[in-house]
């Protein structure tokens, strides 16, 4: 019986990710070039990527759309069946808004979905042997508005980005006990979280563009979420007392370069992400991310087409052979599969007039498989496959 417990309460979450839980990229343009933008100017949609890349604005530019997400996730625990999450589909959207004031200033104004994670297993069959996931329905929403000033000489510019993060949080789940089944749940839990964005980038009148990002850690809270779904595991012995509900989004550092040759545009980017700092990851163990993003650009008239890559290492790393290790690598792994490591990125870019255009991007992330040791809570190994697609779709004008 307390495997069973056990099993079900860390089930409770399951994250549909890129790189750890954020978007490879929040705007179609940097989406379609593998994520590519601190060293590459996307206009209005530079805000969160390289907020002093807004320099490029020659007017106002609006750009809005979203992504249809779609992950694949299944799991399979011990001896149990695999089973399938009915959370297959999301729908992000994103907004942004960049105006040049004069020859030296620019203000812009983005929103978007940035990351999110959610599960649902009210359709997985349960057996005798067979929990069926405990019939989990989770789902973590975050958005950033984020408001940006930017100041360029031409060659050289700087930017600050003010960020405000919604956060909404829920996770339910029942969980067999000797009197019956148990709904453990407390409903939604929302917070807001404050931040900020740094931008800088050198063009060096060649070709070449230098930029850099840094983007500060967010701390979030979402009451009676972490700590309520962790709770069995202080009863059961296995941890001295339940998971904080802090779940803070951690601080990002980047580098990119940009290179135009007539037609041609490629960019490459490297940042890192600091799970290891941030509360609620660096409890389950989540290591620091090196993301590298490969991004190409080719102009033909009205058209643009564009291809990248992007690849981060899983943050996740099988815990030491405890009770309490095991069951963070449960957790990990049913919670929180943030596996998906490479990301095949296409776009395609059309300009209707001087003043409208569309842009497209698609992106799919291959299947990962990974197990971990968790034989002490499911009578063996716990495996997730995880693989990702999306499509993005974004409407731009200018005035100029």
């Amino acid at each position: 019986m307390k495997k069973v417990i056990l099993l079900s309460t860390i089930s409770a979450m399951a994250l549909f990710a890129t790189n750890g839980d954020t978007l490879i990229g929040t705007g179609t343009k940097s989406r379609g070039m593998g994520g590519a933008g601190i060293g590459v100017s996307h206009c209005a949609e530079s805000t969160l990527s390289n907020p002093a890349l807004i320099t490029c604005t020659r007017g106002t530019s609006i750009s809005f759309g979203g992504t249809i997400f779609m992950p694949d996730i299944s799991a399979k625990m011990g001896m149990a069946n695999s089973h399938d999450s009915a959370a297959d589909m999301s729908v992000i959207p994103s907004v942004a808004i960049s105006h040049k004031i004069d020859n030296n200033w620019y203000v812009g104004i983005g929103m978007w979905g940035t990351a999110g994670m959610g599960v649902d297993y009210r359709d997985a069959k349960q057996t005798a042997t067979d929990s069926g996931n405990m019939h989990m329905l989770t789902n973590l929403q975050l958005m950033q508005f984020a408001p940006s000033i930017a100041y360029s000489t031409g060659k050289a510019g700087i930017a600050l980005t003010t960020i405000i993060q919604y956060g909404a949080l829920d996770i339910n789940y029942k969980m067999p006990t000797p009197s019956g089944v148990l709904q453990v749940g407390d409903g939604v839990s929302q917070d807001f979280g404050y931040g900020y964005n740094l931008g800088a980038y050198y063009d060096f009148e060649n070709g070449i563009t230098l930029g850099a990002v840094y983007k500060s850690k967010i701390k979030m809270k979402y009451d009676h979420q972490l700590s309520t779904a962790t709770s069995p595991f202080v009863g059961m012995g296995v941890f001295p007392g339940a998971l904080s509900d802090d779940l803070d989004q951690p601080s990002e550092i980047g580098i990119g370069i940009g290179y135009k040759l007539n037609q041609h545009t490629f960019a490459l980017d490297y940042k890192k992400i600091k799970w290891s700092d941030a509360s609620g990851y660096k409890d389950f163990g989540w290591e620091d991310q090196d993301v590298f993003a490969l991004g190409y650009q080719y102009k033909n008239g009205k058209w643009k087409y564009r291809a990248g890559y992007n690849y981060a290492k899983t943050p996740v790393k099988e815990q030491p052979n405890t009770p309490a290790g095991q069951a963070i690598n449960v957790f990990n792994l049913l919670g929180f599969p943030a596996t998906a490591e490479k990301h095949y990125t296409l776009g395609i870019g059309y300009e209707f007039s001087d003043n409208f255009y569309v842009d497209v991007a698609y992106v799919i992330a291959p299947k990962t498989t990974k197990s971990m040791d968790t034989t002490m809570f499911t009578g063996g190994d716990t495996t997730v496959k995880h693989s990702e697609s999306s499509l993005s779709v974004q409407f731009s004008y200018r005035f100029f």
